[in-house]
């Protein structure tokens, strides 16, 4: 498995166990509602590749989810990095990181992904909204999985 699948997994991973808590339902009461066991919940909140996609896509359902896995054509060869320094948001989210780094499109995206609830979106600018809609469009159909 690829660095990049194992990153989309835990990507999923957190977002099961993110909607679960924001749901507050516990660990058991999912499980249990999705007829796996606590282990195996863990094992898909953690992102861990050994789980049966039938287990994720239970997991999901018990917690009013649907899984969409939009085929796309990989990026191109060439890898695109921006600074992120160059734009505010993606600052404020790696803010353990200086402005000087710089990250793939790619972990940009998963970047604004993650954090984009604790972003105030009013503020971003136009250009930086661009730029969010340009990454959406190149790595997720359009859509950010937030």
């Amino acid at each position: 498995m690829s660095s990049d699948q194992q990153a989309d997994l835990e990507r999923l991973g957190a977002r099961v166990r993110e909607r679960r808590k924001a749901l507050g339902v516990t660990a058991v009461a999912c499980a249990e509602a999705a007829g796996v066991s606590r282990v195996t919940l863990h094992r898909i909140e953690t992102g861990n590749p050994s789980v049966t996609i039938g287990a994720y896509i239970n997991v999901a359902a018990a917690l009013g989810l649907h899984l969409v896995i939009p085929i796309l054509d990989p990026p191109s060869a060439q890898t695109r990095s921006v600074t992120v320094g160059d734009y505010p948001g993606l600052r404020t989210l790696a803010w353990q990181t200086d402005a000087g780094t710089t990250v793939t499109e790619a972990e940009a995206l998963n970047l604004y992904e993650r954090g984009w609830r604790h972003l105030d979106q009013e503020t971003l600018t136009d250009r930086e909204k661009a730029f969010v809609q340009h990454l959406a469009d190149t790595y997720s159909n359009g859509r950010l999985l937030v």
